[in-house]
């Protein structure tokens, strides 16, 4: 026996009607806890803007502006300024560091630049050649952070001449 799609269905039937998914808007996508995911072999050039969480797997070289955390997993390798909620680097990074909140440095981990943050965590086994700074305002752009920088480089033996990657805020 064989049977026909047209003979089991009538004619008239109607198509089963499937509800459109909600609209998302990119307050909502930090909230959902949603990731954007830049995959192992992916290489991106440019300015990378996430309204979730970040993270990255492969190679970045730009900017990272993500309204949720960033996460640089151990085989990522990021040249970049980072700005976010949070930071956990497990792999390379090269560039500054500004978050509202924790930074991390995984073991394993390398970061070349300036970090600031209210909190600094490194690992036994991570690398960090840089400054920090801590402040209770970071990611404001507070005068107070400002100054905090200014001084540090007033602090600099002289004749030495100040580096060019220091954090701007």
């Amino acid at each position: 026996m064989i049977w026909r799609r047209e003979d089991a269905e009538p004619e008239h039937a109607e198509a089963p009607r499937v509800p459109a998914p909600p609209e998302r808007k990119d307050k909502d996508m930090a909230e959902n806890d949603e990731v954007t995911i830049v995959g192992t072999g992916a290489r991106l050039e440019g300015n990378v803007i996430s309204a979730g969480n970040l993270r990255i797997d492969g190679q970045v070289k730009g900017q990272i502006n993500a309204d949720g955390d960033v996460v640089l997993s151990p085989q990522s390798q990021v040249e970049a300024d980072i700005r976010s909620q949070n930071v956990s680097v497990a792999g390379r990074f090269k560039g500054n560091i500004l978050v509202k909140g924790k930074a991390h440095l995984a073991r394993g981990g390398r970061i070349d630049g300036n970090i600031t943050s209210k909190t600094l965590v490194v690992e036994e086994g991570g690398i960090f050649h840089g400054q920090s700074n801590m402040d209770a305002g970071a990611g404001s752009g507070s005068p107070s952070t400002q100054a905090a920088q200014q001084s540090s480089g007033a602090a600099a033996k002289e004749g030495e001449e100040k580096k060019p990657d220091q954090v701007k805020v």
